[in-house]
């Protein structure tokens, strides 16, 4: 297994949806796979590679005029806490700067920790970065 800084973060391709699919499924987020293929499609979706296995995955929307909103981020249970979730975000806002996402309150330390300026919002907050 390497370590996160020997992770390639790259945009998904056609080949990477069932990766990203099970990365999303493992995480428990509920995305259809149709729509994670038009996201890949789209180039919307990064992806962190470790020796041709997806291990993490993030799913953006564009935003209207600049940017774009993550939908959904996730990481496989064993990789978490490796820094993989942080690379993901921070290729997003190299990319699509600014970046925005909505999340609840137990993920927050981890946008905080980003640098995420956020905002609560109901029962969830909203964070925008760069």
């Amino acid at each position: 297994m390497a370590a996160a800084s020997d992770l390639a973060v790259r945009p998904a391709g056609s080949r990477d949806h069932l990766g990203v699919m099970r990365v999303l499924d493992g995480a428990n987020l509920a995305v259809d796979a149709s729509v994670v293929e038009d996201r890949i499609d789209a180039g919307t979706v990064l992806v962190a590679d470790d020796a041709n296995r997806i291990v993490g995955a993030l799913l953006g929307v564009p935003r209207d005029g600049t940017g774009m909103h993550v939908e959904a981020i996730a990481v496989r249970r064993r990789r978490r806490g490796q820094g993989i979730g942080s690379r993901l975000v921070g290729a997003a806002v190299a990319r699509w700067r600014p970046v925005t996402a909505d999340f609840d309150p137990g993920v927050k330390p981890f946008y905080d920790a980003l640098g995420f300026d956020c905002e609560r919002r109901g029962e969830r907050y909203r964070g925008t970065l760069g």
